[in-house]
Formats: C-alpha cells, sequence, structure tokens
C-alpha cells in the first residue's frame, strides 16, 4: 500500500530575511500570507493533512529583535531593528499557526528552525543549531504544540545529533535521481527537467539513521516551474509539474513506496498558482477514494517507520 506525503515550508518572511533588503523578492514576501491562508484552504477543501514546517519565531507575537543569547551571526536579526524592519505580518504568525492547529484537518506541525538557518556543516556552528532546535521547541510547546517533524532551510543538511537532541523523530531529506527537487536548479535545466513529463517523479522509504531520526525523502518540488515558463509549457504540452505529480500519486497506488511533494506557502501567489495545486489535490483525493492510497505526514510514517524498527527488535 502507497502513501503520499506533502510538506510545506512555512517561512514567511524569514526565508529571505538573510538577503540584502534590495535584493528580497518583495512579491513572494508580500503574497506569501494570502498563499499560506489559500494552501490551508486547500487542503481543508479536501481534506488532506500535511506536515507544515513553521519557522520557530512565527510562532511569537512580538520580540524586541535582540535575541540576546542567541549565538546568532552579527546582524542576523537586524531586519526585525530600525532603520528599516521587515513588517510584523512577516516576522510573526501565531493567527496563521493557531488556524492550523485548531483547523478541521490534522496537520502535523514541525520545525523549519527558529530563524530560517542553514544547517549545512559549512554555516551553522553545532551550538548555533543546537539553539535553533531548542528555541524552535520552547516556542512550540508554548502554544500546545510538541514537534517531531524538522525540515532544513534550503535543505542543507547537517547537526542531525541537534535534532536528535531536542526530540524532533524525522526529516525531510533529499531527493533521489531522477527528481525535480528544489528551486536551485538553472533556469534552463529546470525547463529542461520538467519537460520530461512522462517519467514519474521517484518513490521514496523511509530509513533511521545513526541518530534514530526517520528520513522521509522529497520526490517532488511542485513549483520548479513558476511564472511565464510554466505557463508557457502548459499552454503547449499542459502543466509539467501537475502531470508529474499525477504520475507519481499513481505511482505510489499502484505500489509500496512514498510520494513526497513539498512546496512553500509563498509559491502560492496569484490564482494561476493555486489551479494546478488544487487538480492536484482533487487527483489525489480522487485516487485514495478507490485505491488503497493513504496520505499521510511525515510524523506519521515516522511513527510507523520506528514502531516496525522496534517490534523488528523485540523479535531479535
Amino acid at each position: 500500500m502507497g502513501t503520499v506525503v506533502i510538506s510545506v515550508d512555512a517561512e514567511l518572511g524569514w526565508g529571505f530575511h538573510d538577503y540584502a533588503p534590495e535584493n528580497r523578492p518583495t512579491e513572494r514576501i508580500e503574497r506569501s500570507r494570502w498563499g499560506w491562508k489559500r494552501l490551508a484552504g486547500l487542503f481543508e477543501e479536501f481534506r488532506i493533512p500535511a506536515t507544515w514546517a513553521v519557522v520557530g519565531h512565527l510562532f511569537e507575537a512580538e520580540c524586541n529583535g535582540a535575541h540576546v543569547g542567541h549565538p546568532s551571526p552579527p546582524g542576523w536579526f537586524a531586519h526585525e531593528r530600525d532603520p528599516d524592519p521587515m513588517p510584523d505580518e512577516f516576522r510573526f504568525a501565531p493567527d496563521l499557526v493557531r488556524d492550523l492547529i485548531d483547523g478541521p484537518v490534522a496537520h502535523d506541525i514541525g520545525s523549519h528552525t527558529y530563524s530560517h538557518v542553514e544547517f549545512g556543516e559549512a554555516y551553522a556552528t553545532p551550538e548555533l543549531a543546537r539553539a535553533e532546535c531548542e528555541r524552535s521547541v520552547e516556542v512550540a510547546e508554548a502554544a500546545g504544540i510538541s514537534l517531531s517533524s524538522f525540515i532544513f532551510p534550503r535543505n542543507k543538511l547537517g547537526h542531525r545529533a541537534a535534532l536528535a537532541e531536542a526530540g524532533f523523530t524525522c526529516y525531510r531529506g533529499p531527493a533521489p535521481e531522477p527528481a525535480i527537487d528544489g528551486p536551485l536548479l538553472a533556469p534552463a535545466r529546470k525547463i529542461a527537467r520538467a519537460t520530461v513529463i512522462d517519467v514519474a517523479p521517484p518513490l521514496v522509504e523511509p530509513t533511521i539513521d545513526e541518530y534514530g531520526l526517520v528520513n522521509v525523502p522529497a520526490s517532488l518540488f511542485l513549483y520548479e516551474l513558476e511564472g511565464p515558463a510554466r505557463r508557457a509549457i502548459a499552454s503547449a504540452v499542459g502543466d509539467p509539474v501537475l502531470k508529474q505529480a499525477r504520475l507519481g500519486i499513481d505511482a505510489a497506488a499502484a505500489g509500496d513506496g512514498i510520494c513526497h511533494l513539498w512546496l512553500h506557502p509563498n509559491n502560492v501567489r496569484q490564482e494561476y498558482d493555486v489551479e494546478p495545486l488544487r487538480e492536484i489535490l482533487r487527483y489525489l483525493d480522487r485516487t485514495r477514494e478507490r485505491t488503497n492510497l493513504t496520505v499521510e505526514t511525515m510524523a506519521d510514517v515516522a511513527e510507523t517507520t520506528l514502531r516496525g524498527e522496534r517490534q523488528t527488535a523485540k523479535q531479535v
């Protein structure tokens, strides 16, 4: 029996705060709350649970921007202070988080670090990684949430020991090849790979790493192509990512693996960004109705995987 997992990198302005102000993608940030609400509404429409990995600072309602004692690089929180602070609505989002918690869909609320620190070993120190994990857990617990899932900012894996120490059980690992997995591909490569629409994204299997954490790898980033390029290809041959998502859902329904789809709320900025996603969720909903396909969160997958490991250990 196959499974579909959807994970969401929920960051608002924190996803770009380390950019120089003039280089920040203004529309992406300004439409991020709208996209968050539209995405949550679609999940509610089709009763589809997802893993929402939320930047921990978004749980908070206010702060002075000082973050005394946080072992961050100099200037890391400068965007929160004068002379040109990022607007509060993109730094705080307890309302959006609460709507997810209190809504009718049983979402898995996970962590995207506390302040969107890349965990690549060349960037984050062990001290910084521990602080980011610990603070994320603290602010979530204050909201009544126990975190178990973790998504690395910009998919830069590292410091997994810090995750285990903080009580996380799983993370999203990189996709195996072939896959369209992430917004960092060069434009020409994006188009070339996205137009290979007759190949399903890879089904993945959860594995337990040396820290006892469950790696739930990605299969497909749903907004690898955006804007005019995607619309041009869609008008010629049909939306390529929509077709790949359907192929992945079909493969999961026919097999035993996981099709792990992911996106950011800030990918959903206009109604034309919404429609392909609605079609994917509608197709997923109809497929699970007529097959044995399940829709699970990363936390669900981790719990099942770890339970199976414990049962195997008992038998041995």
